[in-house]
Order: C-alpha cells, then sequence, then structure tokens
C-alpha cells in the first residue's frame, strides 16, 4: 500500500512565552527568556525557586465555571492550544471518525497535590469527587476528543519526556496509513507544584539561576510548563478542504536505550537519529537545524552532541543546533509537543531559534549552537530531539512547506 504524505496544518502553543502561537515566535525571534522566581505556589519550601511559567493565566477567561471543575491544569494548557490549532476548521464537514487525537500522558498534578495536602496534611476524610478524571494522564486527549466530536483513535503515550513527540509521531503513522485522514497531536504539561517540584529538586538536576544548554558553565535544567499542539493531516485532504500547508512531516525515529533508568546513552540518540533519517528518506547534508533535546544538565548535552558528531559527520560543523528550553523552560510531557511547535516555526518563517545564557565554549559540544540570537536562514528540513528518562528516545523530521 501506498504511504500517504503527511503535512502540518495547525498549530497551537501556550507557554512561559505567552498564550498563543505568535507570542512563541515573537519571543523566540527576540530570544526572549520566560524563565524567572516562581510565582503561581509557594515557594517557603522549595530550594531552587525558578521556573518557567505560564504568567497572568486566568482559566476563567477561557472556561465556564461548571467546566472547569473537570479540568486540571494541564486539561485547560491541552484545550487552548488544541483550539488554536484547528481554528478555521469544520469539523461538520469531515468525518468524525476519521479524526483522531493522540496526546503526550501528563498527570494532573495540581489536582494531585491538592488532594493528597487535603488527606495527609488536613486529614480530610474524603477527597473531591473528580479527583480521578482531573488527575488521569489521558484527560488531557479525552477532553480535546469531547471539544471537536471526534471519534477516531484517541489515547496518550507515556513515554516521560519523549511523550508528545511519540505522540506526533504515532498519529503521523496513522495517517500515512490510512487509518485516519486529521490528527491533533502534541502535548501538555503543568508540573509547577510543590509535590513534583520537590520530587525534581530530589534529583539534583535543576539550576537555582537559569538554563544555559551546551555552554560548559551549565547548571542544570529549568522546569516549564504549557503545550504545544500539531493539526497534523493527510496532504490529498488537506489540499481538498483548501488548507494552508505550514510544514510537511517528514518522518519519525524512536528506540530505547534499554540501559539506565535516568543517564542517557550516546548510541541510544545516535541509532534514533539515522531512524528518523531513513523514516523520512533524508541524507545527513539534507538537515539544516537540529532543535535539540538540551536540557543544560551536564551530561545530556556531552552526550546529545557526541550523537549528533557521530550521526552527521563533517556535516555536523555546519549545522545548526540549538535549544528553546532556554526559553521556555522544560516542558516535560509537553517538550516534544512545544519544541515541534518551534521546529515548524523555524521551517515556516526560516530562522534559527537561538540558545539563550550561552556563555562560554565546551569542548564536548562543539556545534553551531546559534548563541544568544536568533538568526535568518534557508532551512529546508529540520530535526526535533526528544531523549527522556528511562532512555526513550523519539526524533521527529520535518520539512519546509512546497
Amino acid at each position: 500500500m501506498k504511504m500517504r504524505r503527511v503535512v502540518v496544518t495547525g498549530l497551537g502553543a501556550i507557554s512561559a512565552l505567552g498564550h498563543n502561537v505568535s507570542s512563541l515566535l515573537a519571543g523566540m525571534q527576540r530570544g526572549q527568556s520566560g524563565i524567572g522566581p516562581i510565582s503561581g505556589i509557594s515557594t517557603a519550601r522549595l530550594t531552587v525557586k525558578i521556573a518557567a511559567e505560564v504568567k497572568e493565566f486566568v482559566a476563567e477567561a477561557h472556561f465556564e465555571r461548571k467546566q472547569l471543575m473537570l479540568l486540571d491544569r494541564v486539561a485547560q494548557f491541552a484545550l487552548i492550544a488544541a483550539r488554536e490549532a484547528v481554528a478555521g476548521v469544520d469539523f461538520a464537514a469531515i468525518a468524525p471518525e476519521r479524526c483522531g487525537v493522540v496526546m503526550g500522558a501528563a498527570m494532573g498534578h495540581a489536582a494531585l497535590d491538592d488532594a493528597y495536602r487535603s488527606l495527609y496534611g488536613d486529614n480530610a476524610a474524603r477527597l473531591p469527587p473528580l479527583t480521578v478524571p482531573r488527575t488521569m494522564p489521558s484527560a488531557s486527549a479525552s477532553h480535546i476528543a469531547m471539544a471537536f466530536g471526534l471519534h477516531g483513535p484517541c489515547f496518550a503515550t507515556a513515554s516521560a519526556c519523549a511523550s508528545s513527540a511519540h505522540a506526533i509521531g504515532l498519529a503521523a503513522g496513522m495517517i500515512r496509513a490510512g487509518q485516519i485522514d486529521l490528527a491533533i497531536c502534541g502535548g501538555a504539561d503543568a508540573s509547577i507544584c510543590v509535590g513534583y517540584f520537590k520530587a525534581w529538586d530530589a534529583l539534583r538536576v535543576l539550576s537555582a539561576d537559569t538554563c544555559r544548554p551546551f555552554s560548559r558553565d551549565r547548571s542544570g535544567l529549568v522546569i516549564g510548563e504549557g503545550a504545544g499542539i500539531l493539526l497534523l493531516e493527510a496532504e490529498d485532504h488537506a489540499r481538498a478542504r483548501g488548507a494552508v500547508i505550514l510544514a510537511e512531516y517528514l518522518g519519525f525515529g524512536m528506540g530505547s536505550d534499554a540501559g539506565d533508568i535516568t543517564a542517557p546513552s550516546t548510541e541510544g540518540a545516535t541509532r534514533t537519529l539515522r531512524a528518523a533519517l531513513r523514516d523520512a528518506g533524508l541524507g545527513t547534508s539534507d538537515i539544516d537545524y537540529v532543535n535539540a533535546h538540551g536540557t543544560a544538565t551536564r551530561l545530556n548535552d556531552k552526550t546529545e552532541a557526541h550523537a549528533l558528531r557521530a550521526v552527521f559527520g563533517g556535516h555536523a560543523d555546519g549545522l545548526a543546533v540549538s535549544s528553546s528550553k532556554s526559553m521556555h523552560g522544560h516542558c516535560l510531557n509537553a517538550a516534544g509537543g512545544i519544541e515541534a511547535v518551534v521546529t515548524v516555526l523555524a521551517l515556516r518563517n526560516q530562522f534559527l531559534p537561538p540558545t539563550m545564557g550561552y556563555q562560554e565554549p565546551d569542548p564536548d559540544c562543539d556545534l553551531d549552537c546559534v548563541p544568544n540570537a536568533a538568526r535568518d536562514a534557508n532551512i529546508r528540513a529540520a530535526i526535533s530531539n526528544s531523549f527522556a528518562f528511562g532512555g526513550l528516545n523519539a526524533a521527529l523530521a520535518f520539512g519546509r512547506a512546497a
């Protein structure tokens, strides 16, 4: 069976750089950092007191009060980004069973934190009756399907910080294979709450000042929150309804290190990148930009840089590799979704998002990391990397719209 071509026809985002895609784009082009002191929760018990928060967010401006009873903050972000991604789509004219939703799995951490504080801190006899539907990892996918009346495959992928990249790749695979014509896919995350933040702090991977990927003086990652959603369609379906094509989805690689639960593997990342290139039918010289996983931890950045060198060889000398986490933070289960949106924006607007905070070259990360300022560039094809805890790897390849 001939595989169908897949295109990107919609984008949605909410992040520390703003509440929509245009704000995300403007922040990337300016080199704006959304990292700063935490204001949304008490920091009295936190060792690290910075994050990349979604600021000035008023849930009541987007949802009715009755609806909010069902929605954790993570589902709110997912729905806001999904609405933006599908703006202008007439779902009444599309068979609902031909439309799917695939989202990175993300717990409703705010609701869970509140419930446990009530149970263990206040000795509550019972918890709010909607605690389970508010906290279940597939809630965002279900709410999106319900919002638009979509009856096709709807599920959530759980692979830590690669979850939403896997969601995009699996959604595209279903479109390619003819199972569905359209998919809303990506991820959301809202993990800036005291309990979960303390868990990350215990790993000793958080930076106390800012995120400096690939810089020799990097000091760790910065937790972010938000959502990144892509609307993917079969090319023939998109053209038949007159959709504007923003980029072409080209391919997907995934794999498991099968090694360490936290430490990344150069070999695993290398296999995943090569798998993405094979699936896309691209050579190394076809790639002009890589949106790196780039967490700004010592080991991750070094491992990723070595993997890129192993895959791209001499082409790595002229390959732009930047980490947008330096601006919107590490959005965990939403990371692959937000960074896929950034990658499509780079292709659509022909610019290289910068790596902010970069101060010192690191011999272990000898790449053009687009330090501290965006650049105009001719980008034909780009890759977005997601390398998660547990050795769960994903790489998405996109091309400039024809």
